[in-house]
């Protein structure tokens, strides 16, 4: 190995240690703006909404609209099912603590549903919904967008998870959305 290639190669946990000390400093920075009450109820409604009630009510508002809206209600659920699933099979084995219970100076916004942070179930559920309804209603957008950030941002704005938590959560969100796109066959 020559002498330049070796400089560039870092022992795993160096790397590891700088990445974990710039996420903490993201995480904190984004946390500060829960000290402002408004900031904090603001997204701590947002969280609550993003537990499963402001999914839910989609759930039921195309239950009700008729056989196409059904198939997609389906869909949605059945996807989310896989999605609880997963997403508690790593919680359970991964157990990444919450950054308010690691870092004494994040501060917790609101009660966490569950013990772990990786990964954010609210953002993965909310990807992979917005996801879903997209695929079969192009015109929720202008609602369902903004609120998955919205969702999103708020678990770490309330200390409740890490940027790679929601980064993750996301991204297992939009594959199993993906994926089941991929085999739903009503929409091929």
């Amino acid at each position: 190995m020559n002498k330049i290639s070796s400089r560039l190669v870092l022992p795993r946990n160096t790397v590891l240690a700088r990445f974990d000390v710039l996420e903490y400093r993201l995480c904190l920075t984004i946390n500060q703006t829960s000290r402002r009450e408004v900031v904090r109820c603001f997204f701590a409604g947002i969280s609550r909404l993003g537990d499963g009630v402001f999914w839910y009510v989609l759930l039921a508002m195309l239950v009700i609209q008729g056989p196409a809206e059904q198939l997609a209600a389906a869909q949605m659920a059945a996807t989310a099912l896989v999605g609880v699933v997963i997403y508690k099979l790593l919680k359970g084995s991964l157990v990444r603590e919450r950054p308010f219970i690691a870092h004494r100076d994040i501060q917790c916004g609101c009660p966490p549903l569950d013990r772990y942070s990786f990964p954010s179930g609210h953002t993965l559920q909310a990807v992979l919904f917005t996801t879903l309804a997209l695929a079969w209603f192009p015109a929720l957008a202008p609602v369902l967008l903004p609120f998955t950030v919205l969702v999103a941002l708020s678990r770490v704005v309330l200390g409740l998870h890490y940027p790679t938590d929601v980064v993750c959560g996301a991204l297992i969100g939009y594959g199993l959305a993906q994926a089941s796109l991929a085999w739903w066959p009503a929409l091929a």
